[in-house]
């Protein structure tokens, strides 16, 4: 039986006008919500009623990595192939988690078809979990440099609603990490064996593991599609 999840801590960059709209971007391995900062304060002028949440994860074992331990949202048992054994018990305990800072949003008078969840890397792979699960749908997810995890599982857990939640899907084509055919194929099984509707995905010529000025750009104009003032 997993544990309950713990509380996160976080940092909020709240909106700059009325607050009307929620992201919570969940950053990578070995990273804090500090490193998203930049991104969220940028976009903030962009997106003035928006409040964004940046939650850290908490620090643990990282088999990848020798076992060192450093923030995950959970363990990477190892790179290579898409399909490898994966943290299914973390991945849905970090879910869990993220789902305790969303009915936190809800419970201030923001629903979930105001809220956008996203991420980067393996907090892009979480959110992809937290997005399609739930039983109300979001206004998007946001997917920068990520892969579909526990797919077989996801696949079965799907809400009735996922199929129709935009998706923002941005990835780079030099990325040594999480292969560029790893989101590509992520995409295409989405496409094909889900019926999914709206997903906007975004080569990157040459972009490694990172995010570059073009796709902030992107992400941000589907922002703006999705939670409009």
């Amino acid at each position: 039986m997993s544990s309950a999840p713990a509380a996160l801590k976080f940092i909020t960059l709240p909106a700059r006008t009325t607050h009307t709209a929620t992201i919570i971007f969940s950053h990578g391995l070995g990273d804090t919500g500090e490193g998203w900062r930049p991104v969220a304060h940028m976009l903030g002028s962009q997106l003035p009623h928006v409040k964004w949440i940046l939650p850290h994860a908490v620090e643990m074992p990282v088999t990848v990595n020798g076992g060192m331990v450093m923030p995950a949202w959970f363990d990477i048992f190892s790179l290579g192939k898409s399909d490898d054994r994966e943290d299914e018990e973390g991945i849905l305990r970090s879910s869990a988690a993220i789902n305790q800072l969303i009915k936190a949003e809800n419970d201030a008078g923001i629903p979930n078809e105001r809220i956008v969840v996203g991420g980067f890397s393996q907090g892009a792979a979480l959110s992809l979990v937290t997005g399609l699960t739930s039983e109300k749908k979001f206004a998007g997810v946001a997917i920068l440099s990520g892969w579909l995890p526990m797919r077989d599982r996801l696949m079965k857990m799907l809400s009735s609603d996922a199929t129709t939640t935009p998706v923002f899907w941005g990835h780079g084509t030099a990325d040594p990490v999480v292969p560029y055919r790893f989101g590509a194929g992520s995409v295409q099984i989405l496409k094909d064996k889900a019926g999914f509707k709206d997903i906007d995905f975004k080569p990157y010529q040459g972009m490694g593991h990172s995010t570059d000025n073009q796709e902030i750009i992107d992400f941000s104009a589907w922002l703006k599609r999705v939670i409009p003032q």
